[in-house]
């Protein structure tokens, strides 16, 4: 048995490391990334302007799929509840 053998502690050994600064770090480069200009608002008006398009002029058969997803709970429902996608006929 070598030298280094006989002192590798028998039991493990507690490590932990403080990421903080890190993390603050990497969200100011994303912020800095993002810009002056950047709109969150937009951003999600822009994301649910797409899902609306993603789903529809679906065919009877992509509807019945995307109707069975929606019930199995795979895709949230959206908008009116109806999952369709088009918020503007939801009422208040």
């Amino acid at each position: 048995m070598s030298d280094k053998d006989a002192s590798s502690p028998s039991e493990p050994v507690e490590f932990s490391v403080d990421l903080t600064g890190h993390e603050m770090t990497r969200r100011a480069h994303v912020m800095a990334a993002l810009g002056d200009d950047w709109d969150p608002v937009a951003m999600v008006r822009g994301e649910e302007e797409a899902y609306d398009l993603l789903y529809s002029g679906l065919d009877p058969e992509q509807q019945r799929l995307y109707d069975t997803l929606l019930a199995a709970g795979v895709l949230p429902r959206r908008g009116n509840g109806e999952g369709n996608g088009d918020s503007s006929a939801a009422t208040p």
